[in-house]
């Protein structure tokens, strides 16, 4: 995940910031060691030294001096001024996919193993959602693999495919998947280039040669995160024989430190498009410097995460279930409905991780996926009966159901206890309407941009907790 990529950075920040908490005024003198870590935490996320030299001088300029407002404390102004410095080194904004002709042409490059094959079919994908028709091509001719890899997967997406496994050179095979495209009235065409271990002239040449006969509309670079600096490097040279228009950092679900991310604008002088964050097709996000900025620095990013929940939740199923839980019908069988409907989103780590303060829940015993997997087991070890109307489960189905689950007695306690006091919360109609209106995208929204988090009992807020009603005096 994207979330734990940055783990290490995102704590090192906070440590920084509470170094500053509580001085009267932001000087020099009082920023020098909280800077000093900042940039030595950078450093060791792999970003580029040279831009963290300088990403720490503007922040000290911007920063230093700076009267600390009354309702804002020193280390919250650091913030929001790292948080600025961080948006625009990642480039201010979202950089979207350019189609200027017809069909347009989008180029991929990058070296050996950065994962361009993947990229193209995740590429068509989101534009098959889109309603674009893409064709994906295969011009990797020293690879016969890649060519068997793009074609199943052109399959698995839906999108047109064409190679040509004769032998022949990049640019005929790219002319002729033109005049295939335009055949069919595919409006998109993805070359899928060949890579090497390094950047070497023949590959070079070979790139330049399919950009002047395609003018492709996009070049784009796939870089692999995982090699930290080095990334920012490949970009430049990319950069400087082609012309790029962008690019693709894969596997930031890896191991990466989250480096590239951070300084390949910089160096490279062109913008992240998309991140990789996994194998599947669906596994490609769009690259955003202001929600990233957010997520590093521990604010969380609710706006992808209502993004992610309007893409993925069944709108209609949404409303039966709030429905039913407004009626005070719901049973186990819409427990596992709703565990299904998150574990589309990524699972419960993957939705903390767009959560404020998330990295400090991830990990917990409570709030991990391995718990959720649990609880969709023993559910699933239940009958129809059982899971309608749980009360009748004595200690003969309590084993049966351990049995067949492959799980302790304690733990089906532990569910049955929850889900008995979700059960009890619901009977309040007023508590439930109130925390249900306020868990609509635009009411999230607010909750979290007025109260600075996401919890709806805090100040500030779009909800507030039902009064107790007073016993009348006789």
């Amino acid at each position: 995940m994207v979330f734990s990529m940055f783990e290490n950075l995102t704590s090192r920040l906070r440590e920084a910031v509470r170094k500053i908490s509580g001085q009267a005024v932001l000087s020099e003198a009082n920023m020098a060691e909280a800077l000093d870590e900042i940039k030595s935490a950078l450093i060791d996320a792999d970003v580029n030294q040279a831009v963290a030299e300088e990403f720490i001088s503007e922040v000290r300029s911007s920063a230093a001096g700076m009267d600390v407002l009354k309702t804002v404390s020193p280390g919250q102004q650091i913030v929001k001024v790292v948080y600025d410095k961080l948006v625009e080194m990642m480039g201010e904004k979202e950089s979207p996919l350019q189609f200027k002709s017809s069909p347009s042409v989008i180029m991929l490059v990058g070296l050996h193993g950065s994962g361009k094959t993947t990229s193209c079919a995740k590429i068509a994908a989101q534009l098959l959602k889109k309603g674009r028709r893409p064709m994906l091509v295969a011009c990797d001719i020293y690879r016969p693999a890649a060519i068997d890899q793009l074609e199943i997967l052109s399959r698995e997406v839906g999108a047109s495919f064409h190679c040509d496994r004769s032998g022949a050179d990049v640019v005929a095979i790219s002319d002729a998947a033109m005049s295939k495209a335009r055949q069919e009235g595919c409006d998109t065409v993805i070359i899928d280039s060949a890579g090497r271990h390094q950047i070497d002239h023949e590959m070079v040449m070979e790139l330049v040669r399919l950009k002047q006969s395609l003018h492709p509309d996009e070049i784009i670079l796939v870089a692999d995160s995982a090699l930290g600096q080095e990334s920012a490097s490949v970009a430049k040279h990319f950069n400087d024989a082609l012309g790029i228009s962008g690019v693709i950092l894969t596997k930031l679900d890896g191991d990466a430190r989250g480096g590239a991310a951070l300084s390949i604008r910089k160096v490279a002088r062109c913008p992240v498009k998309f991140v990789g964050v996994g194998e599947k097709t669906g596994d490609l996000e769009p690259f955003y410097p202001d929600r990233m900025a957010s997520r590093i620095l521990g604010m969380g990013d609710i706006v992808s995460l209502v993004e992610k929940a309007a893409e993925e939740l069944d709108k209609e199923e949404a409303e039966r279930m709030q429905r039913k839980m407004l009626d005070q019908e719901f049973d186990l069988d819409d427990l596992l409905q709703q565990i299904k409907q998150m574990k589309r989103m990524g699972g419960l780590e993957s939705m903390l991780s767009f959560l404020p303060g998330g990295d400090q829940l991830s990990g917990m015993p409570d709030l991990d996926d391995g718990a959720v997997v649990e609880m969709e087991s023993l559910i699933h070890s239940m009958t129809k009966l059982e899971r309608s109307n749980p009360e009748i489960i004595d200690f003969s189905r309590k084993k049966r159901i351990c049995r067949g689950s492959g799980r302790t007695v304690e733990s089906l306690n532990r569910l049955l206890e929850q889900f008995k006091m979700m059960k009890s919360f619901m009977k309040n109609t007023g508590m439930m309407k109130r925390l249900l209106s306020g868990l609509s995208p635009s009411s999230l929204l607010g909750a979290v941009g007025g109260a600075g988090g996401g919890n709806p009992f805090k100040r500030g807020s779009n909800f507030t907790p039902p009064r107790k009603k007073r016993k009348k005096r006789r």
